[in-house]
Protein backbone atom coordinates (compact mmCIF):
# COMPACT_ATOMS: atom_id res chain seq x y z
CA UNK A 1 0.00 0.00 0.00
CA UNK A 2 1.21 3.71 -0.76
CA UNK A 3 0.17 6.74 0.53
CA UNK A 4 0.45 9.60 -2.04
CA UNK A 5 -0.15 13.36 -1.55
CA UNK A 6 -1.46 15.55 -4.56
CA UNK A 7 -0.36 18.93 -4.27
CA UNK A 8 -2.45 21.92 -5.32
CA UNK A 9 0.06 22.83 -8.38
CA UNK A 10 -1.28 19.75 -9.77
CA UNK A 11 -4.86 20.48 -8.98
CA UNK A 12 -4.80 23.49 -10.77
CA UNK A 13 -7.26 23.99 -13.25
CA UNK A 14 -10.28 21.57 -15.18
CA UNK A 15 -8.03 19.67 -17.60
CA UNK A 16 -4.93 19.27 -14.92
CA UNK A 17 -7.51 17.68 -12.43
CA UNK A 18 -9.52 15.65 -15.16
CA UNK A 19 -5.20 14.32 -16.42
CA UNK A 20 -4.94 13.67 -12.31
CA UNK A 21 -8.21 11.65 -11.90
CA UNK A 22 -7.14 9.58 -14.76
CA UNK A 23 -3.68 8.60 -13.27
CA UNK A 24 -5.66 7.57 -9.84
CA UNK A 25 -8.07 5.81 -11.82
CA UNK A 26 -5.57 3.71 -13.23
CA UNK A 27 -3.18 3.67 -10.38
CA UNK A 28 -4.73 4.00 -6.99
CA UNK A 29 -6.80 1.02 -6.22
CA UNK A 30 -6.04 0.16 -2.86
CA UNK A 31 -4.04 3.11 -1.90
CA UNK A 32 -4.29 6.41 0.10
CA UNK A 33 -3.83 9.93 -1.19
CA UNK A 34 -3.70 13.00 0.98
CA UNK A 35 -4.77 15.90 -1.18
CA UNK A 36 -4.09 19.61 -1.05
CA UNK A 37 -6.95 22.14 -1.43
CA UNK A 38 -7.44 22.86 -4.83
CA UNK A 39 -5.12 25.49 -6.38
CA UNK A 40 -6.08 29.28 -4.68
CA UNK A 41 -9.10 28.34 -2.38
CA UNK A 42 -6.92 28.19 0.91
CA UNK A 43 -5.80 32.04 0.66
CA UNK A 44 -8.98 32.85 -0.81
CA UNK A 45 -10.66 31.49 2.06
CA UNK A 46 -7.72 33.41 4.39
CA UNK A 47 -8.22 36.51 2.75
CA UNK A 48 -12.40 36.51 3.39
CA UNK A 49 -11.27 36.32 6.90
CA UNK A 50 -11.41 40.02 7.61
CA UNK A 51 -13.68 40.74 4.52
CA UNK A 52 -17.05 38.52 6.26
CA UNK A 53 -15.37 40.17 10.05
CA UNK A 54 -15.74 43.64 8.37
CA UNK A 55 -19.33 42.66 7.29
CA UNK A 56 -21.84 39.92 7.34
CA UNK A 57 -23.25 40.86 4.02
CA UNK A 58 -20.11 39.68 2.23
CA UNK A 59 -20.62 36.22 3.61
CA UNK A 60 -23.30 35.19 0.91
CA UNK A 61 -21.08 35.90 -1.91
CA UNK A 62 -18.33 34.33 -0.63
CA UNK A 63 -19.74 30.76 -0.06
CA UNK A 64 -21.40 31.63 -3.39
CA UNK A 65 -17.82 31.80 -5.42
CA UNK A 66 -16.15 28.52 -3.65
CA UNK A 67 -19.53 26.66 -4.32
CA UNK A 68 -19.33 28.15 -8.02
CA UNK A 69 -15.70 26.99 -8.16
CA UNK A 70 -15.80 23.46 -7.39
CA UNK A 71 -19.34 22.76 -9.02
CA UNK A 72 -17.46 24.14 -12.31
CA UNK A 73 -14.78 21.60 -11.54
CA UNK A 74 -17.38 19.19 -11.05
CA UNK A 75 -18.68 19.48 -13.79
CA UNK A 76 -16.40 19.17 -15.72
CA UNK A 77 -15.66 16.04 -13.92
CA UNK A 78 -18.59 14.07 -12.79
CA UNK A 79 -20.95 13.33 -16.18
CA UNK A 80 -23.77 11.43 -14.24
CA UNK A 81 -26.60 13.36 -13.25
CA UNK A 82 -27.65 10.92 -9.96
CA UNK A 83 -23.82 11.50 -8.87
CA UNK A 84 -23.09 15.14 -9.34
CA UNK A 85 -26.57 15.80 -7.34
CA UNK A 86 -25.07 13.68 -5.01
CA UNK A 87 -21.84 15.46 -4.78
CA UNK A 88 -23.26 18.79 -4.55
CA UNK A 89 -25.70 17.87 -1.73
CA UNK A 90 -22.44 16.30 -0.09
CA UNK A 91 -20.56 19.99 -0.94
CA UNK A 92 -23.31 22.22 0.77
CA UNK A 93 -23.75 20.77 3.75
CA UNK A 94 -20.11 21.61 4.15
CA UNK A 95 -20.37 25.07 2.30
CA UNK A 96 -23.27 25.75 5.33
CA UNK A 97 -20.51 24.67 7.81
CA UNK A 98 -18.31 27.13 6.41
CA UNK A 99 -20.98 29.67 6.41
CA UNK A 100 -21.89 29.42 10.01
CA UNK A 101 -18.10 29.83 10.63
CA UNK A 102 -17.88 33.10 8.71
CA UNK A 103 -21.04 34.41 10.61
CA UNK A 104 -19.58 33.49 13.68
CA UNK A 105 -16.34 35.41 13.29
CA UNK A 106 -18.15 38.23 12.18
CA UNK A 107 -20.69 37.97 15.49
CA UNK A 108 -17.03 37.70 17.69
CA UNK A 109 -15.01 40.25 16.03
CA UNK A 110 -12.31 38.58 16.37
CA UNK A 111 -9.98 36.09 14.10
CA UNK A 112 -8.46 33.86 17.10
CA UNK A 113 -5.70 31.19 15.57
CA UNK A 114 -8.68 28.73 16.34
CA UNK A 115 -11.13 30.25 13.99
CA UNK A 116 -7.87 30.65 11.67
CA UNK A 117 -7.13 27.26 11.51
CA UNK A 118 -10.69 25.46 11.47
CA UNK A 119 -11.84 27.85 8.22
CA UNK A 120 -8.40 27.25 6.68
CA UNK A 121 -9.20 23.66 6.34
CA UNK A 122 -12.51 23.98 4.04
CA UNK A 123 -10.23 23.70 0.92
CA UNK A 124 -8.53 20.47 1.91
CA UNK A 125 -12.03 18.94 2.35
CA UNK A 126 -13.64 20.63 -0.71
CA UNK A 127 -10.97 18.79 -2.55
CA UNK A 128 -11.16 15.17 -1.13
CA UNK A 129 -14.96 15.26 -1.77
CA UNK A 130 -14.51 16.23 -5.29
CA UNK A 131 -12.31 13.71 -6.08
CA UNK A 132 -13.89 11.12 -4.54
CA UNK A 133 -17.06 11.77 -5.49
CA UNK A 134 -15.80 11.63 -9.45
CA UNK A 135 -14.08 8.25 -9.08
CA UNK A 136 -17.72 7.12 -8.52
CA UNK A 137 -18.88 8.43 -11.02
CA UNK A 138 -16.76 6.06 -12.70
CA UNK A 139 -18.00 3.33 -10.95
CA UNK A 140 -15.28 3.32 -8.63
CA UNK A 141 -15.23 2.18 -4.76
CA UNK A 142 -13.74 5.45 -3.90
CA UNK A 143 -14.56 7.03 -0.60
CA UNK A 144 -13.04 9.97 2.09
CA UNK A 145 -12.46 10.25 5.76
CA UNK A 146 -12.36 13.56 7.73
CA UNK A 147 -9.31 13.64 10.06
CA UNK A 148 -11.85 14.12 12.89
CA UNK A 149 -13.25 11.07 11.70
CA UNK A 150 -9.97 8.83 11.92
CA UNK A 151 -8.32 10.12 15.13
CA UNK A 152 -5.92 11.82 12.75
CA UNK A 153 -4.87 13.27 16.60
CA UNK A 154 -2.33 16.57 17.01
CA UNK A 155 -1.54 18.51 19.91
CA UNK A 156 -3.04 21.87 20.52
CA UNK A 157 -0.46 24.14 18.56
CA UNK A 158 -2.79 26.18 16.16
CA UNK A 159 -1.16 26.95 13.01
CA UNK A 160 2.37 24.50 13.61
CA UNK A 161 0.51 21.70 14.87
CA UNK A 162 2.47 18.17 15.60
CA UNK A 163 0.67 14.95 15.15
CA UNK A 164 1.15 12.75 18.03
CA UNK A 165 2.37 9.89 15.98
CA UNK A 166 1.67 7.02 18.31
CA UNK A 167 -2.00 7.46 19.11
CA UNK A 168 -2.63 8.18 15.03
CA UNK A 169 -0.95 5.27 14.00
CA UNK A 170 -3.83 3.28 16.68
CA UNK A 171 -6.83 5.35 14.85
CA UNK A 172 -5.42 5.20 11.14
CA UNK A 173 -5.06 1.51 11.45
CA UNK A 174 -8.35 1.03 12.78
CA UNK A 175 -10.43 3.00 10.51
CA UNK A 176 -8.47 3.09 7.17
CA UNK A 177 -6.99 -0.22 7.17
CA UNK A 178 -10.59 -2.30 6.72
CA UNK A 179 -11.50 0.26 3.72
CA UNK A 180 -7.84 -0.15 1.95
CA UNK A 181 -8.73 -4.05 2.50
CA UNK A 182 -11.53 -3.96 0.25
CA UNK A 183 -9.76 -2.22 -2.51
CA UNK A 184 -11.29 1.38 -2.02
CA UNK A 185 -9.15 3.93 -3.13
CA UNK A 186 -9.34 6.45 -0.13
CA UNK A 187 -8.89 10.32 0.54
CA UNK A 188 -7.43 12.12 2.94
CA UNK A 189 -7.52 15.97 3.33
CA UNK A 190 -4.45 17.07 4.15
CA UNK A 191 -2.54 20.67 6.00
CA UNK A 192 -4.87 19.55 9.83
CA UNK A 193 -5.32 17.23 12.18
CA UNK A 194 -7.55 17.50 15.23
CA UNK A 195 -6.53 17.65 19.02
CA UNK A 196 -7.77 15.80 21.39
CA UNK A 197 -9.72 18.36 22.51
CA UNK A 198 -11.45 18.14 19.56
CA UNK A 199 -10.21 21.54 17.78
CA UNK A 200 -9.05 21.24 14.26
CA UNK A 201 -4.98 21.87 14.06
CA UNK A 202 -3.36 22.68 10.96
CA UNK A 203 0.49 22.00 10.08
CA UNK A 204 1.30 25.53 8.74
CA UNK A 205 0.96 26.27 4.93
CA UNK A 206 2.31 23.37 2.83
CA UNK A 207 1.53 21.28 5.64
CA UNK A 208 -0.05 18.37 3.83
CA UNK A 209 3.34 16.98 2.65
CA UNK A 210 3.73 16.71 6.07
CA UNK A 211 0.18 15.28 6.67
CA UNK A 212 0.86 12.89 3.82
CA UNK A 213 4.37 11.65 5.66
CA UNK A 214 2.33 10.94 8.92
CA UNK A 215 -0.21 8.94 7.08
CA UNK A 216 2.36 7.04 5.42
CA UNK A 217 4.37 6.29 8.83
CA UNK A 218 0.99 5.33 10.53
CA UNK A 219 0.01 3.00 8.12
CA UNK A 220 3.22 1.03 7.65
CA UNK A 221 3.12 1.83 3.93
CA UNK A 222 5.79 0.46 1.13
CA UNK A 223 6.23 3.96 0.24
CA UNK A 224 5.30 7.79 0.36
CA UNK A 225 5.00 9.33 -3.15
CA UNK A 226 4.52 13.04 -3.77
CA UNK A 227 2.78 13.99 -7.16
CA UNK A 228 4.22 17.37 -8.39
CA UNK A 229 3.91 19.58 -11.92
CA UNK A 230 8.21 19.14 -11.67
CA UNK A 231 10.38 16.23 -12.52
CA UNK A 232 11.96 16.27 -8.39
CA UNK A 233 14.56 17.76 -7.03
CA UNK A 234 17.09 19.46 -9.70
CA UNK A 235 20.99 20.79 -9.42
CA UNK A 236 19.42 24.23 -9.51
CA UNK A 237 15.97 26.04 -10.82
CA UNK A 238 15.99 25.26 -14.13
CA UNK A 239 14.14 28.49 -14.52
CA UNK A 240 17.63 30.14 -13.82
CA UNK A 241 19.93 27.28 -15.29
CA UNK A 242 18.43 25.48 -18.20
CA UNK A 243 20.72 23.06 -18.03
CA UNK A 244 19.98 21.88 -14.68
CA UNK A 245 20.19 18.42 -14.11
CA UNK A 246 17.54 15.82 -12.33
CA UNK A 247 19.06 14.60 -8.70
CA UNK A 248 17.65 10.82 -8.28
CA UNK A 249 18.85 10.12 -5.18
CA UNK A 250 19.40 12.19 -2.29
CA UNK A 251 19.16 12.16 1.84
CA UNK A 252 16.67 13.23 3.96
CA UNK A 253 19.03 15.40 5.35
CA UNK A 254 19.53 16.84 1.93
CA UNK A 255 16.21 16.86 1.32
CA UNK A 256 15.46 18.23 4.43
CA UNK A 257 18.04 21.23 4.02
CA UNK A 258 16.66 22.10 0.45
CA UNK A 259 13.32 22.43 1.13
CA UNK A 260 13.96 24.54 4.56
CA UNK A 261 16.30 26.54 1.99
CA UNK A 262 13.84 27.51 -1.44
CA UNK A 263 13.57 24.18 -3.11
CA UNK A 264 9.65 23.97 -3.57
CA UNK A 265 9.44 20.89 -3.73
CA UNK A 266 8.79 19.61 -0.29
CA UNK A 267 7.86 20.87 2.92
CA UNK A 268 10.92 20.85 5.24
CA UNK A 269 8.75 18.95 7.73
CA UNK A 270 7.91 16.16 5.70
CA UNK A 271 11.19 14.27 7.08
CA UNK A 272 10.25 14.20 10.31
CA UNK A 273 7.54 11.17 11.09
CA UNK A 274 9.47 9.51 8.80
CA UNK A 275 12.98 9.54 9.79
CA UNK A 276 12.74 6.65 12.04
CA UNK A 277 11.03 4.01 10.58
CA UNK A 278 13.26 4.70 7.25
CA UNK A 279 10.11 4.70 5.02
CA UNK A 280 11.13 6.33 1.49
CA UNK A 281 9.94 8.81 -0.02
CA UNK A 282 9.04 9.63 -4.17
CA UNK A 283 8.77 12.54 -5.85
CA UNK A 284 7.19 11.87 -9.23
CA UNK A 285 6.18 14.25 -11.87
CA UNK A 286 2.53 13.81 -13.06
CA UNK A 287 3.29 14.43 -16.38
CA UNK A 288 5.45 12.07 -16.94
CA UNK A 289 4.31 9.52 -14.33
CA UNK A 290 6.92 6.61 -15.11
CA UNK A 291 10.00 8.78 -14.86
CA UNK A 292 12.20 7.46 -12.09
CA UNK A 293 11.80 11.11 -10.27
CA UNK A 294 13.63 11.51 -6.93
CA UNK A 295 13.96 9.30 -4.40
CA UNK A 296 14.59 10.33 -0.86
CA UNK A 297 16.65 7.97 1.70
CA UNK A 298 18.16 7.38 5.16
CA UNK A 299 21.47 7.59 2.99
CA UNK A 300 22.58 8.67 -0.21
CA UNK A 301 25.35 7.97 -2.45
CA UNK A 302 27.65 10.88 -2.61
CA UNK A 303 29.29 12.72 -6.11
CA UNK A 304 32.45 13.24 -6.58
CA UNK A 305 32.14 16.71 -6.01
CA UNK A 306 29.72 16.44 -2.97
CA UNK A 307 27.07 19.27 -3.95
CA UNK A 308 23.97 18.34 -4.96
CA UNK A 309 22.23 21.05 -5.30
CA UNK A 310 22.57 25.42 -5.31
CA UNK A 311 18.85 26.23 -3.85
CA UNK A 312 17.66 30.07 -3.53
CA UNK A 313 14.75 31.08 -1.86
CA UNK A 314 14.25 35.41 -2.27
CA UNK A 315 10.82 35.46 0.46
CA UNK A 316 14.06 36.42 2.92
CA UNK A 317 15.21 39.61 4.87
CA UNK A 318 17.37 40.32 7.33
CA UNK A 319 16.65 42.28 11.12
CA UNK A 320 19.86 43.76 12.40
CA UNK A 321 19.82 44.76 16.26
CA UNK A 322 22.85 47.06 16.58
CA UNK A 323 24.58 47.86 19.93
CA UNK A 324 27.90 48.20 21.70
CA UNK A 325 28.15 44.58 22.86
CA UNK A 326 24.84 42.76 22.27
CA UNK A 327 26.49 39.35 20.97
CA UNK A 328 28.25 39.56 24.09
CA UNK A 329 26.33 40.78 26.80
CA UNK A 330 24.33 37.84 28.44
CA UNK A 331 20.36 38.18 28.00
CA UNK A 332 20.45 40.23 25.29
CA UNK A 333 20.17 37.24 21.96
CA UNK A 334 17.61 35.47 24.42
CA UNK A 335 15.26 38.97 24.90
CA UNK A 336 15.19 39.83 21.39
CA UNK A 337 14.21 36.70 20.05
CA UNK A 338 11.84 36.08 22.61
CA UNK A 339 10.41 39.53 21.80
CA UNK A 340 9.79 38.12 17.93
CA UNK A 341 8.80 34.88 19.25
CA UNK A 342 6.00 36.19 21.06
CA UNK A 343 4.95 38.10 18.20
CA UNK A 344 4.09 34.90 16.46
CA UNK A 345 7.28 35.67 14.16
CA UNK A 346 9.83 32.70 12.93
CA UNK A 347 13.23 33.35 12.91
CA UNK A 348 14.80 30.93 10.66
CA UNK A 349 18.66 31.90 11.52
CA UNK A 350 20.42 34.19 13.41
CA UNK A 351 24.06 35.27 13.35
CA UNK A 352 25.89 37.45 16.24
CA UNK A 353 29.07 39.31 16.51
CA UNK A 354 30.07 41.93 19.08
CA UNK A 355 28.22 44.65 17.83
CA UNK A 356 25.36 43.17 15.61
CA UNK A 357 22.88 40.01 16.05
CA UNK A 358 21.27 39.48 12.44
CA UNK A 359 18.10 38.24 12.12
CA UNK A 360 16.93 36.14 9.26
CA UNK A 361 13.33 36.47 8.73
CA UNK A 362 10.76 35.49 6.40
CA UNK A 363 10.01 39.28 4.30
CA UNK A 364 6.41 39.59 5.43
CA UNK A 365 7.64 39.31 9.39
CA UNK A 366 10.31 42.41 8.56
CA UNK A 367 7.99 44.90 9.51
CA UNK A 368 6.35 43.57 12.19
CA UNK A 369 9.31 42.35 13.91
CA UNK A 370 11.02 45.84 13.18
CA UNK A 371 8.12 47.30 15.08
CA UNK A 372 8.16 43.87 17.42
CA UNK A 373 11.50 44.98 18.41
CA UNK A 374 11.35 48.96 18.80
CA UNK A 375 8.49 48.32 21.07
CA UNK A 376 10.88 46.67 24.02
CA UNK A 377 11.28 49.17 27.00
CA UNK A 378 14.53 49.96 27.80
CA UNK A 379 15.76 49.24 24.66
CA UNK A 380 18.95 46.69 24.75
CA UNK A 381 20.31 48.32 21.49
CA UNK A 382 21.18 51.15 19.85
CA UNK A 383 19.68 51.01 16.18
CA UNK A 384 17.86 49.03 14.00
CA UNK A 385 18.46 48.27 10.55
CA UNK A 386 16.32 46.09 8.35
CA UNK A 387 17.14 44.94 5.21
CA UNK A 388 14.69 43.53 2.49
CA UNK A 389 16.34 43.69 -0.92
CA UNK A 390 18.61 40.16 -0.34
CA UNK A 391 17.94 36.54 -1.39
CA UNK A 392 19.78 33.37 -0.03
CA UNK A 393 21.86 30.82 -1.73
CA UNK A 394 22.70 27.68 -0.47
CA UNK A 395 24.98 24.52 -1.48
CA UNK A 396 23.69 21.47 -0.34
CA UNK A 397 25.52 18.13 0.15
CA UNK A 398 26.07 15.72 2.40
CA UNK A 399 30.11 15.44 3.37
CA UNK A 400 30.16 19.78 2.99
CA UNK A 401 31.56 19.79 6.62
CA UNK A 402 34.33 17.18 5.84
CA UNK A 403 35.16 17.77 2.34
CA UNK A 404 37.80 20.57 2.28
CA UNK A 405 37.68 23.35 -0.31
CA UNK A 406 34.02 23.52 -1.53
CA UNK A 407 33.32 26.85 0.43
CA UNK A 408 36.29 28.00 -0.83
CA UNK A 409 35.24 26.82 -4.49
CA UNK A 410 31.46 28.26 -3.99
CA UNK A 411 33.29 31.97 -3.11
CA UNK A 412 35.38 31.79 -5.54
CA UNK A 413 32.90 31.77 -8.13
CA UNK A 414 30.52 34.25 -7.14
CA UNK A 415 33.66 36.67 -6.23
CA UNK A 416 34.96 36.22 -9.66
CA UNK A 417 31.65 38.12 -10.45
CA UNK A 418 32.39 40.85 -8.29
CA UNK A 419 29.45 39.83 -5.81
CA UNK A 420 29.50 41.09 -2.36
CA UNK A 421 27.87 38.37 0.47
CA UNK A 422 26.01 40.10 2.80
CA UNK A 423 25.51 37.45 5.32
CA UNK A 424 27.46 33.89 5.54
CA UNK A 425 26.56 30.66 7.87
CA UNK A 426 28.68 27.40 7.54
CA UNK A 427 28.55 24.68 10.50
CA UNK A 428 24.91 24.77 11.75
CA UNK A 429 23.82 22.37 9.63
CA UNK A 430 26.28 19.53 8.58
CA UNK A 431 24.92 19.27 4.84
CA UNK A 432 24.55 23.29 3.95
CA UNK A 433 25.98 26.49 3.48
CA UNK A 434 24.45 29.07 2.85
CA UNK A 435 24.62 33.28 2.10
CA UNK A 436 23.23 36.13 1.26
CA UNK A 437 23.71 38.78 -1.39
CA UNK A 438 21.57 41.77 -3.29
CA UNK A 439 18.40 40.13 -5.16
CA UNK A 440 20.45 41.80 -8.30
CA UNK A 441 22.95 39.37 -8.06
CA UNK A 442 21.34 36.18 -7.56
CA UNK A 443 21.26 35.00 -11.09
CA UNK A 444 24.60 35.35 -11.52
CA UNK A 445 25.85 33.84 -8.46
CA UNK A 446 23.14 30.98 -9.11
CA UNK A 447 24.66 30.43 -12.28
CA UNK A 448 28.35 30.77 -11.36
CA UNK A 449 28.13 28.04 -8.43
CA UNK A 450 26.68 25.84 -10.95
CA UNK A 451 29.03 25.97 -13.40
CA UNK A 452 31.62 25.40 -10.56
CA UNK A 453 30.23 22.21 -9.42
CA UNK A 454 28.07 20.56 -12.38
CA UNK A 455 30.39 21.69 -15.58
CA UNK A 456 33.37 22.55 -14.87
CA UNK A 457 36.21 19.67 -15.44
Amino acid sequence: MKVIKIGGGCLKGKKNIAHILDLISHRGRGHIFVLSALSGVTDFLMDSMPVALADDASIPAIIGRLKSRHLLVARHLISRREVLNDFTRDLIKSLNELERLYYGLNFTREITPRMADVIGSFGERFSVIILAWALRGRGIQATYRMPHKIELLTDNQFGDATANLQKTRWGLQRHLKPLIEEGFILFVPGFFGVSEDGDVTTFGRGGSDYSAAVVATAMGAEVLEIWKDVAGFMTADPKFVPEARLIPVLSYEEAAELAYFGAKILHPRTIEPVRRSGLHIAIKNTMDPDASGSLITARSPRPKNIVKSVAHDTDIGILKVHGSGVGARPGILGRVALQLTENNINIKSAVTSQTCISFLLAHKDLEAGRHALASLRPKPYRRLEKIDDVALVSIVGEGLLRHKGIAARCFAAVAEHNINLEMISFGPSRVALYFLLRKKDLNKAVKAIHTTFFTSP
